[in-house]
């Protein structure tokens, strides 16, 4: 089986190298060129599993590059992960989130109908498209209400997907994934910035923690999880839409909370909103909220319903909130020791 991963530098792209290696798959990766030639979560991964990736530098929006690749690949499978995938940047630049997010997906998908029709291909959308959901909890069925640039270009990407597949008879699977998180994760993200405040903190290397809406609501599960689900969509007969997640809310503060109780500190809260601070048990101030980090428009009561991926795929979430959290500031603990 060969499978081409676009976006293999990220969290995700991490876990499904692994996995994939381990179903014994020729894995091609797509890597934007870059002055430094760098490979992020590439780095990471085992020399045996490096080894075995094959690199292919190109852009998603160069039409070109993908047409040449597919015609000469075919692979059996194409996980489209690649994205600008960050909530915060896509309202300080929409127009190079739509290039990427929208263009760059449909010169993937015009690549596989013209080149390689038999590719199963996989498009990673996201809870984010929900936007701020008038009903609880979200499947399949439910309504999308985007509010952000970002979710816009995911959600053109999803009903793009939604279409070819419809129109051409192709195996497409769109995955709705809420909130995936891991050690691994980009440190722009709440919860890796979080893990990685609080080990710096720990070993007195950082002395205050900032950080947004701290009321915002999540549906966060373990990425390991996710991209298991997300083979399981090109393996099961036909695509389909699907969402994964825990079904299990929790708040920006509950996150710190655990995570800080990772290293022996219980934080105390006073104020309200942007007033509000974490203090340790001797009265430190080691959490502040600053105005800066709150998005123009907040998404929040995010909870998946599963059942369909529950059902028709046999996946389910095994990583449990605080064992997610437990993981990700073990893991940073080390590195910053290691620094």
């Amino acid at each position: 089986m060969k499978s081409i991963i676009t976006g293999i530098s990220g969290q995700d792209g991490f876990f499904l190298s692994k996995l994939l290696f381990e179903k014994n798959y020729e894995i091609i990766g797509i890597v934007r060129r870059n002055s430094s030639m760098t490979t992020g979560t590439i780095e990471k991964l085992p020399h045996e599993i490096k080894e075995k990736i094959r690199i292919e530098y190109g852009d998603l929006t160069d039409a070109g590059f993908f047409a040449r690749l597919l015609e000469r690949e075919k692979p059996d499978e194409l996980y489209h992960l690649a994205a600008q995938s960050f909530v915060g940047y896509s309202f300080q630049n929409p127009a190079s989130t739509y290039d990427v997010n929208i263009s760059g997906t449909l010169n993937v998908v015009n690549a596989v109908k013209e080149y390689s029709p038999n590719t199963k291909l996989y498009f990673a959308a996201t809870s984010e498209m929900f936007g701020q959901p008038e009903s609880t909890p979200q499947n399949e069925e439910t309504s999308f209400k985007p509010r952000s640039p970002y979710a816009v270009s995911k959600l053109a990407g999803f009903w793009t997907m939604k279409t070819y597949r419809e129109a051409y008879g192709m195996f497409i699977s769109n995955g709705i994934l809420f909130n995936h998180e891991s050690e691994v994760r980009g440190p722009e993200f709440v919860t890796r910035k979080i893990s990685m405040a609080v080990s710096r903190i720990k070993n007195g290397k950082q002395l205050v923690l900032e950080l947004g809406n701290l009321n915002a609501r999540k549906d966060w599960g373990y990425a390991k999880d996710y991209v298991y689900g997300m083979w399981q969509m090109l393996n099961n007969g036909t695509g389909d839409d699907y969402v994964l997640g825990t079904g299990e809310l929790h708040t920006v503060r509950e996150f710190v909370e655990i995570a800080f109780q990772e290293v022996g500190i219980k934080i105390h809260w006073e104020g309200e909103n942007e007033n509000e601070i974490g203090l340790s048990d001797d009265g430190k101030i080691l959490v502040k909220v600053n105005k800066a980090f709150f998005r123009p428009l907040e998404s929040d009561n995010y909870l998946a319903d599963a059942s369909k991926a529950n059902n028709k795929l046999k996946w389910k979430s095994k990583t449990s909130f605080k064992e997610l959290i437990k993981l990700m500031v073990k893991s940073d603990l080390q590195q910053t020791i290691e620094k």
